[in-house]
């Protein structure tokens, strides 16, 4: 019954409280020596003697607590356990799933269990962390997200730089002291982040979304984002495996640089970002060659369109040379070409006077001939004038004869076809009541009134009946009236 002594009171047993958790410790340390226990590091901190405190928990849905036990490693066998861990490039930190071997303890002076760790497996945490990496790479690679980011076009100067890393951080101050000493004019949108701990993928995944969000609005949104920390172990860079932050890498609408500053493995943060480097430094060093790159486009642009410049002006130099050495054999040219102006100029007017002194002579002559000529003609012809009249009057004589003769054989036909002569010859006209000539038995009804002219008067006549008679074959109407 433990090393101390139970008190009777009766016949019954009374501990102290000291002898009662000695003899709990005797019972747990029997129970559980030398066990292993699966958990989460939570609350995680080292005394000033160099044991290692904190909480090995066990979460069930919702990330709720369903389990939860202290647990301590002594000062010497946390010396160990760093060591046998940094190999491997892990350590103990919040958030972290370990497999750990020891014994369980009751401290008496607190009144509590505990459990005392002797030793860490680190296969079991690489093999829980690359587990989660594979699982994670294949829900982005089923969302085609790998290679999203890759595909954006990187700016050829990008002088406008978002920034996330931790405020104050090596990361920070090595890549901004990079950029002044390129003495370009970079212009850096810093926006802090926490780069390891419980924060650290909330707050990258809001800085993040928050320079994307600039470029989905249409601000002044940077051309590259940076993300970058100062290195660590392999547990200090667990965040960047986490599928939030690699989510939220790849969906950017803007292209990523990462340099997480690990020199041995790249975290899925490095896999969907546009490019990955290795340290905070390699990204500004890869910033200013890309400027410098273009500058050095630019100044061989430049000289070449000198060079083509002074070219073209060569050439035209070269041009105007041969027109001044030509410009003399033009003149002379061009003086001969007056005197031969000037000489044709001469003959011309020399030959015009002349063809005008004989058109002033052939002129004076044909007057002189026709002044003689004239009187004569008209003597001639004094007589022709009668000949043509009494011509012309013979001519309109027999003309007249001949149409007086057509034209009273024409008054003759008229006479002979005049409506009066054809009455005579028994022929009528009949017209209806409205004095329309009726020319067919159909354009009259019984009962019509109808006026017939004759060579003597005209008859009123009313219409009894209309009746058809045949005609050369045809049935034509005939209408038969009574006369009034």
């Amino acid at each position: 019954m433990g090393s101390g002594q139970a008190r009777g009171l009766g016949h019954e047993a009374t501990y102290s409280v000291s002898e009662l958790t000695e003899e709990i410790r005797e019972v747990v340390v029997d129970a559980f020596d030398g066990i292993w226990v699966v958990g989460e590091v939570q609350r995680a901190r080292q005394s000033q003697r160099g044991h290692l405190y904190f909480e090995l928990v066990e979460k069930g849905r919702a990330d709720r607590i369903v389990g939860k036990i202290d647990a301590v490693i002594w000062q010497r066998d946390h010396l160990r356990v760093r060591r046998s861990l940094s190999a491997s490039g892990q350590e103990i930190v919040d958030g972290q799933q370990i497999r750990c071997w020891g014994q369980v303890d009751f401290y008496g002076p607190a009144g509590r269990l505990q459990l005392v760790v002797r030793d860490v497996d680190p296969l079991f945490t690489l093999g829980l962390l690359e587990q989660r990496r594979r699982e994670t790479m294949a829900t982005l690679a089923k969302a085609g997200l790998l290679d999203r980011n890759q595909q954006l076009a990187l700016a050829d100067v990008p002088l406008d730089i978002g920034l996330i890393t931790s405020s104050g951080s090596a990361a920070y101050h090595d890549f901004i002291a990079g950029l002044v000493e390129s003495g370009y004019g970079f212009r850096v949108h810093f926006v802090h982040a926490a780069m390891q701990g419980a924060e650290a993928e909330r707050q990258v995944v809001a800085a993040l979304r928050s320079f994307g969000n600039l470029s989905s609005s249409g601000g002044q949104a940077p051309a590259v984002i940076v993300l970058i920390r100062g290195g660590g172990s392999r547990s200090d860079l667990a965040a960047f495996d986490s599928r939030r932050i690699a989510e939220a890498v790849a969906r950017s609408p803007l292209p990523v640089l990462t340099g997480l500053g690990h020199e041995i493995d790249q975290s899925i943060a490095d896999q969907v970002s546009h490019l990955a480097f290795k340290t905070p430094t390699k990204v500004a060093e890869f910033l200013i060659e890309r400027v410098a790159l273009a500058e050095r486009s630019i100044a061989a642009c430049g000289e070449a369109l000198r060079q083509l410049a002074g070219k073209k002006l060569q050439q035209a130099e070269q041009s105007l040379r041969r027109c001044e050495q030509l410009a003399p054999v033009a003149r002379l040219r061009l003086q001969g070409a007056s005197r031969t102006v000037d000489h044709h100029a001469r003959l011309v007017g020399r030959a015009s006077r002349q063809r005008l002194f004989e058109a002033h002579r052939v002129t004076g002559e044909l007057a002189g001939r026709m002044r003689v000529a004239a009187p004569r003609l008209v003597d001639r012809h004094r007589g022709r004038p009668e000949q043509v009249a009494r011509r012309l009057v013979g001519v309109a004589t027999g003309r007249l004869r001949e149409s007086l003769a057509v034209l009273k054989g024409v008054s003759r036909l008229c006479a002979e076809l005049s409506p009066e002569r054809v009455l005579e010859r028994g022929f009528s006209i009949t017209r209806d009541s409205r004095h329309n000539i009726v020319r067919e038995p159909s354009g009259v009804q019984p009962g019509d009134r109808i006026v017939t002219t004759l060579a003597g008067g005209t008859l009123d006549s009313l219409v009894q009946k209309t009746s058809l008679v045949e005609n050369n074959g045809r049935l034509e109407k005939n209408s038969r009236a009574e006369k009034s």
